[in-house]
């Protein structure tokens, strides 16, 4: 059974596909909680605009923060937040990584749309 996914502030449908869906189990490192992960989007339903923040986490004296980049994504009809994207989603290559001491930072990750809940209006499609 299919999902539609619109926007909750203006109703838009957003395109989103339910085979696109990651499971609700699946590890990423900017977590899950109330939040639906795509691995695709229909882009044109979409605008994006670039994040850098900077987490500060003063773990040591030479240790000053996180800096995590991000993409916002809005909806088009209403430019209402909906989401961030994220590059940690799976590998992009099956290389066993830096020295073959497993996956590292080195290998590119897809992208992974992560979606919040409260900004969608989910109904199922008969």
């Amino acid at each position: 059974m299919a999902s539609v996914y619109s926007c909750k502030e203006c109703g838009a449908n957003l395109n989103l596909h339910t085979f696109h869906l990651y499971p609700p189990d699946f590890y990423f490192e900017a977590g899950n909680k109330g939040t639906l992960s795509f691995a695709m989007i229909d882009s044109s339903k979409f605008s994006y605009q670039k994040e850098n923040k900077f987490v500060p986490f003063f773990e040591t004296v030479n240790y000053w923060g996180i800096q995590r980049n991000r993409t916002k994504i809005m909806c088009n009809s209403c430019g209402k937040r909906v989401g961030y994207i994220y590059d940690d989603g799976p590998p992009m290559t099956d290389s066993p990584g830096q020295l073959h001491m497993g996956p590292s930072q080195v290998i590119p990750r897809a992208p992974r749309y992560r979606f919040k809940t409260k900004a969608l209006r989910i109904t199922s499609e008969t």
